[in-house]
C-alpha cells in the first residue's frame, strides 16, 4: 500500500478499513486548515484565503510533491468516495447558509440605487464577454475534450463571479458595512451572485442537453417551475413550520430534522431537473433569508461546524484536483497568466466605468473595482462543476483556482491603500475571534 503500512495493524475489513483512511483523512484537512485560517488572519487576509491555500497544500501540487508517500498513504489508501460525498453534502449545506444569509434589503436602498445597478451589470456582461471571447480561442487548445462553447460558457461565468460572502467579511474587517461605498459594493456583489447562479444553471442546463433546443427550454421551463413552487408554495410552508416548530427562537432538534430533510429534499429536486444538487440547497436557503430568528439560530448552532468541517473537505477536494506542476510548459503559464489578467482587468473595468459614470470619483470607482474582483469560494464552485461535467480541462481547472486565489489575495491589500485616498477611514487593527465566521 506504502512504506507506511507496515507500522499499522490495520483491520482486514472493508469497512474498518474505510472509515480508518477517512478519519486520517478528515483529521489532517481540519488542522491544516485552521492553521492556514489563523495564518491568513495574522497577515490581514480574510480565513478563508488560508483554507483555500491549505486545501491547495494537501493536493498534489505540495504536499504530493514533497512528500509523495505520505500523500499516497493518506489520499490514495481507499477511494475518493467518501471525501467526494462529504464534500458535496457539505457544499449543499453550505449553498444553503449562503442563500440563507442573503440580505436582500440592499437591493431595495433608493439612495446610490442607479450605481448599483450600474456596477451590478457592467461587473458581470464586462467580464463575461471577455471570458467568452478569450475562452472560444483558447477551448480548443486548453480543453479540446469538451466542446468549444460549452467550455466557453463556463469560463465566462467563472470570470463574471463575485464572492459575496467573502466580500462581506472582508467589508466587516474594514469597516465598510454600512459606508456608501459598502453598500454600493455588496449590493451590486447580491445582484451578481444571484445572476451568477442563474448563469451557471443555464450553462450547466444547456451543458447537459448538448445543445439540444427542445430538450434545453424544457429544463429551463422545469427549473423556472421548480423556484416558482418553492417561492409559492414550500416558502410559506417552511415559514409555518419554522414558527411551528421552534421555542422562543430556538432551533429546537424537530426543527433542525425537517430543515436537514427540506435542504436535502430540494437538492434531489434539482439532480432529478438535470442540474446540481447545490442549487436545491441554495434556493431553500434564499426562500428562507427573512427567517431572522431562524437565520440567527441556524448561524449559532449550525454554521461553525458547516465551516469548521464541511468547507475545508471541499477546499481539499479542490486541492488534490488541482496540480500546479501540471502546468509544466511556458506555453501554460502563458495562458494562466492571461486567463489572470483578462478575468481581473474584466471585472475591474467594467466596474469601474460603471462607477465613474454613475458619479463616483476616480478613487472610489477603485475601490469599487477592486472589491468586486473578489471570487473565492463561488469562482470554486464553479469551477468544480464545470470539471465534473467534463468542460474544462484539469489544466483550465488548475488556472481558474490560481485566478480564484489570486483575485481574492489582492483585495485586502489594495484596499488598505485606496480606502483612505477615497476618503474612508481604516479602523485600527484588533484580533480576530476564531469563533467568527471565516466567509
Amino acid at each position: 500500500m506504502s512504506i507506511f503500512s507496515h507500522i499499522f495493524d490495520l483491520p482486514a475489513q472493508r469497512s474498518e478499513l474505510l472509515i480508518y483512511f477517512t478519519l486520517i483523512q478528515l483529521s489532517v484537512i481540519i488542522l491544516v486548515a485552521r492553521i492556514g485560517g489563523e495564518i491568513a488572519r495574522r497577515i490581514g487576509q480574510a480565513a478563508v484565503v488560508g483554507e483555500i491555500i491549505a486545501g491547495i497544500v494537501l493536493g498534489p501540487s505540495l504536499l504530493g510533491l514533497l512528500l509523495p508517500d505520505t500523500f499516497h498513504y493518506i489520499f490514495h489508501s481507499i477511494s475518493a468516495g467518501p471525501l467526494d460525498a462529504l464534500s458535496q453534502l457539505g457544499l449543499t449545506l453550505l449553498m444553503f447558509q449562503v442563500g440563507l444569509e442573503f440580505d436582500f434589503s440592499h437591493l431595495k436602498e433608493k439612495v446610490n440605487r442607479n450605481a448599483v445597478l450600474w456596477v451590478a451589470v457592467a461587473s458581470i456582461l464586462a467580464p463575461f464577454i471577455l471570458g467568452l471571447g478569450f475562452a472560444l480561442v483558447s477551448a480548443p487548445i486548453l480543453s479540446p475534450q469538451a466542446g468549444r462553447w460549452t467550455s466557453a460558457l463556463f469560463i465566462a461565468t467563472a470570470f463574471a463571479i463575485t464572492a459575496v460572502p467573502v466580500l462581506g467579511r472582508i467589508m466587516m474587517e474594514l469597516g465598510m458595512t454600512r459606508s456608501r461605498l459598502g453598500v454600493i459594493a455588496i449590493s451590486a456583489a447580491a445582484i451578481n451572485d444571484v445572476v451568477g447562479w442563474l448563469l451557471l444553471a443555464l450553462v450547466t442546463t444547456l451543458a447537459l442537453s448538448h445543445f439540444e433546443a427542445v430538450a434545453f427550454v424544457i429544463k429551463i421551463l422545469l427549473v423556472i417551475s421548480f423556484i416558482i413552487i418553492w417561492i409559492l408554495g414550500i416558502r410559506p410552508l417552511m415559514k409555518w413550520m419554522i414558527r411551528r416548530f421552534s421555542t422562543g427562537g430556538k432551533l429546537t432538534p424537530n426543527l433542525l430534522g425537517i430543515i436537514l430533510i427540506s435542504i436535502f429534499v430540494s437538492g434531489l429536486v434539482t439532480s432529478s431537473l438535470g442540474i446540481f444538487t447545490i442549487f436545491g440547497g441554495f434556493i431553500m436557503g434564499v426562500i428562507l433569508h427573512d427567517a431572522d430568528e431562524f437565520a440567527n439560530a441556524w448561524a449559532e448552532r449550525v454554521s461553525p461546524f458547516v465551516l469548521v468541517f464541511f468547507l475545508p473537505i471541499f477546499f481539499t477536494y479542490t486541492g488534490l484536483r488541482t496540480n500546479i506542476g501540471g502546468l509544466d510548459s511556458v506555453s501554460l503559464w502563458g495562458w494562466c497568466g492571461l486567463t489572470l489578467l483578462f478575468a481581473t482587468a474584466g471585472k475591474f473595468a467594467g466596474a469601474y466605468g460603471a462607477a465613474r459614470i454613475s458619479g463616483l470619483n476616480h478613487h472610489q470607482a477603485k475601490v469599487i473595482g477592486i472589491m468586486m474582483n473578489t471570487r473565492a469560494l463561488m469562482e470554486l464552485i464553479v469551477i468544480n462543476v464545470g470539471y465534473d461535467l467534463g468542460a474544462i480541462s484539469q489544466q483550465v481547472f488548475t488556472m481558474l483556482v490560481i485566478m480564484a486565489i489570486f483575485s481574492t489575495i489582492i483585495t485586502t491589500p489594495f484596499l488598505r491603500v485606496w480606502l483612505p485616498r477615497a476618503g474612508m477611514q481604516l479602523p485600527a487593527p484588533s484580533p480576530i475571534s476564531n469563533g467568527q465566521k471565516t466567509i
